[in-house]
C-alpha cells in the first residue's frame, strides 16, 4: 500500500480506469487468431512511447505445478468460484491443463490426463467464452468449463483424436475456425521425436454445435476414419508391410507446426502442412508427405481422397530422405498488397529454411491438387540456420498497409516485407536481420516481441518492427525450448523450461494491483 499513498487521487483514478478498460481482450488460441498471425490487434496499453518502462509484475516468477513447452491462451473476466478473474490456460507436457489466475499466478483448477508424453500443444477457447478445449495424452480432445473446470462428457465429448496415442500425439495448438456461422475445433497430429512407429499425420475437425467430426489422413487419404495399428491395409490401416523401414509408404506425414491447422476466412479453407513422408498423389496415390493441403473447415476435401487444393515442392523426395520436413511450421496467411494480381497468399517454410510464397487460389499453378511445384517465389531465411520450429508473425503496417513477416529460428530473427514487382505480382523482400535465437514472435500495437537469447541469458525483447532495433529487454528468464510469449491487456506472459511463469507490464498496472489485490 505504500506506493498508493504517494499517488494522487487523479492518478489513482486514471490507473483504475486504464486497468478496467484493458481487462476486456482475450487471446483465445495459439497465435491469437485462426491464422496464427501472432498480431494482437486489440492491444492499446503498451506503446512505443512507454514500452521501455515494462517491469516484472510478479514479485518472483510463479512456479507452475507442471512444466509447459508451449504458449498459453487467455480469457478475461471469467466467473470462478473465487470471484471474477482473468485466466491463463496452460497445457503441460505431461497432459495437465491448468487454469491460472493471471493477476497472482495461483492455480484456479486443473485436470490431469494420462498417456504417453510429452505434448507441446496449446489449448483453445470457445468463441462463446464458456469452454476451453485441450488435448489429453489419452488421445482425446477434452472440453472444460472455463470458470470451474467441470469436464463436459456429453454430446460426443471427449472427442477421439487418435487410436494410436503410443506413436501419435498432438504437438500443435488447437485451432478454432468459424465458417458460415459454424464453429469447428480443428486438431492435428504428428509422431514423437525420432519419427518412430506406424504413425500418420491427420486432421480431425469437430463441429462444436453437433459434435460430429471428420478425419483427413495425410497418408492413405482415401481412408476417412481413424487408423489403427496392425489393422487391415486399405481398410483401417495404412501400413505397407513390404516396404523398407526407413522409407515406408503410408507412414509419417506428421503435422508439426506450432499453430496446427491454419484457417483463412478469406478463402474459407483450412490449411495443413505435412512433414516428411511418401508423396505419390501425382501418380494416383493417396500419400501427401511434405505438402500443404487445403480443406474445408469441416475437415473434408473434394472427394476421392483429394484435398481441395495442394502445394508440393519439386524436391519433396529429397526433403523426405533427409528428414527436412516442409511442415515444420504452420502455413502463414499474408494479406495481399493493394493492386496485387493475386488476391490470397500464403507462406510455407520448412526445416530447409526456404520461404515459399504460394498463391492460395491456385496452389500449384496447375488449377488442381496433386501437382508439384508452382510456388511464386522461394527466398532463403535471411538470418540463415535451419530447423524452423518457430511460427512466423504476420503484421499489416497501419501506416502504409504493407504486410510484414517476422521469421525466427535458432539463428536469429528477421523482418521480410511483402510488396509488388513491376508486373504487380507479389514478392518478398528482406528488410532486416538480427542474430541470436528466437522462439515464435508476436506483434501488439505496432511493436514486435520475441523471446530468445540475450547477453547473459534468455529474455523477452521488444523491437521496432520496421528495423528490428531493440526498444526494451526484460530481465533474464529461464531457458527456452518452444515456449513463446503472449501479450494481452498490457501484460506479457511467458513460461520457461523451469516451469516458471513470468509476467511483464507497466508500473501503472503494478500500482493498480497493489491497491486492489490486498497488497
Amino acid at each position: 500500500m505504500a506506493l498508493i499513498r504517494f499517488v494522487s487521487c487523479n492518478a489513482l483514478a486514471a490507473a483504475i480506469s486504464l486497468a478496467s478498460s484493458a481487462h476486456g481482450a482475450d487471446w483465445p488460441q495459439f497465435g491469437y487468431d485462426a491464422t496464427h498471425s501472432g498480431d494482437n490487434t486489440a492491444e492499446t496499453t503498451i506503446t512505443a512511447a512507454n514500452v521501455s518502462q515494462l517491469v516484472p509484475l510478479y514479485a518472483n516468477p510463479v512456479t507452475l505445478s507442471a512444466s509447459v513447452d508451449s504458449a498459453p491462451v487467455y480469457l478475461s473476466n471469467v466467473a470462478t468460484p473465487g470471484g471474477t478473474k482473468n485466466l491463463l490456460f496452460f497445457l503441460s507436457q505431461n497432459g495437465k491443463i491448468m487454469a491460472v489466475d493471471a493477476a497472482t499466478g495461483s492455480e484456479v483448477w486443473s485436470h490431469q490426463t494420462t498417456g504417453k508424453q510429452p505434448t507441446t500443444a496449446s489449448p483453445a477457447i470457445d468463441p462463446n467464452r464458456l469452454f476451453v478445449y485441450s488435448y489429453g495424452t489419452d488421445g482425446y480432445a477434452h472440453k472444460y468449463r472455463v470458470g470451474d473446470g467441470t469436464e463436459i462428457t456429453a454430446g460426443g465429448w471427449p472427442q477421439l483424436i487418435t487410436l494410436k496415442p503410443n506413436v501419435e500425439k498432438v504437438a500443435s495448438g488447437l485451432t478454432i475456425a468459424t465458417a458460415s456461422g459454424v464453429d469447428y475445433l480443428v486438431v492435428v497430429t504428428d509422431g514423437y521425436i525420432g519419427d518412430g512407429g506406424d504413425y500418420q499425420g491427420h486432421l480431425v475437425s469437430i463441429n462444436l454445435s453437433s459434435g460430429a467430426q471428420n478425419v483427413f489422413n495425410a497418408m492413405c487419404s482415401n481412408l476417412t476414419t481413424h487408423l489403427v495399428s496392425n489393422g487391415t491395409p486399405g481398410v483401417d490401416d495404412c501400413n505397407y508391410a513390404d516396404d523398407p523401414p526407413m522409407f515406408r509408404r503410408g507412414q509419417q506425414g506428421g503435422i508439426w507446426g506450432r499453430g496446427g491447422a491454419t484457417f483463412d476466412a478469406a478463402t474459407g479453407r483450412v490449411y495443413i502442412a505435412t512433414g516428411n513422408g511418401d508423396f505419390n498423389a501425382n501418380t494416383g496415390g493417396f500419400d501427401w508427405g511434405d505438402s500443404v493441403l487445403a480443406l474445408t473447415p469441416d475437415g473434408t476435401g473434394s472427394g476421392g481422397g483429394l484435398p481441395r487444393d495442394s502445394y508440393t515442392p519439386t524436391n519433396h523426395q529429397s526433403l523426405y530422405q533427409s528428414d527436412t520436413d516442409l511442415g515444420s511450421i504452420s502455413l502463414a496467411i499474408l494479406p495481399a498488397p493493394v493492386g496485387s494480381t493475386i488476391a490470397h497468399l500464403g507462406m510455407q517454410v520448412g526445416k530447409d529454411a526456404q520461404l515459399r510464397l504460394i498463391n492460395l487460389d491456385n496452389m500449384s499453378g496447375a488449377g488442381a491438387p496433386a501437382h508439384v511445384g508452382g510456388e511464386l517465389q522461394i527466398l532463403a531465411v535471411p538470418q540463415g540456420g535451419g530447423g524452423m520450429r518457430e511460427q512466423p508473425a504476420v503484421w499489416a503496417n497501419p501506416a502504409d498497409g504493407s504486410t510484414w513477416l517476422f521469421v525466427g529460428n535458432g539463428s536469429g530473427l528477421s523482418g521480410v516485407q511483402l510488396g509488388l514487382n513491376s508486373s504487380h505480382q507479389p514478392v518478398l523482400t528482406t528488410r532486416w536481420s538480427k542474430s541470436g535465437s528466437s522462439t515464435s514472435a508476436i506483434v501488439a500495437n505496432g511493436i514486435l516481441y520475441n523471446a530468445g537469447s540475450c547477453s547473459g541469458g534468455p529474455c523477452v525483447v521488444a523491437r521496432d518492427p520496421l528495423t528490428g532495433n531493440v526498444l526494451w529487454t526484460s530481465p533474464h528468464i529461464g531457458g527456452l525450448h518452444w515456449q513463446s510469449p503472449i501479450l494481452v491487456n498490457g501484460v506479457i506472459y511467458i513460461t520457461d523450461n523451469n516451469a516458471k511463469l513470468w509476467e511483464f507490464g507497466l508500473r501503472l498496472d503494478l500500482i493498480f494491483k497493489d491497491g486492489f489485490d490486498g497488497g
